[in-house]
């Protein structure tokens, strides 16, 4: 598998965003720019393993990515908080 640099770039970008906006929604503020990012990545994994399985499609597009990739992030962190926090949301 070869990734160019641009591509390389748009997973980060996306991840950043994404991560970004997930730590908005479930703690109130971002992780920092690498937190951000591997939050960001992983959200895009669960919600490509999960959303499939679901019947979930929600478009194409960088933006729809974010978006899908955001909201895997949110389920992450919830799943997270969840485990580690005792059972509080």
């Amino acid at each position: 598998m070869h990734i160019s640099n641009e591509g390389l770039l748009v997973i980060l970008f996306v991840g950043l965003i994404a991560g970004w906006l997930a730590g908005k929604v479930v703690r109130g503020t971002g992780f920092g720019i690498i937190g951000d990012i591997v939050v960001g990545i992983a959200g895009a994994l669960v919600a490509s393993f999960l959303f499939p399985k679901l019947g979930i499609h929600i478009g194409t597009g960088l933006i729809s990515e974010i978006v899908y990739s955001a909201i895997g992030a949110v389920i992450l962190l919830l799943v997270v908080r969840l485990v580690r926090g005792g059972g509080r949301f």
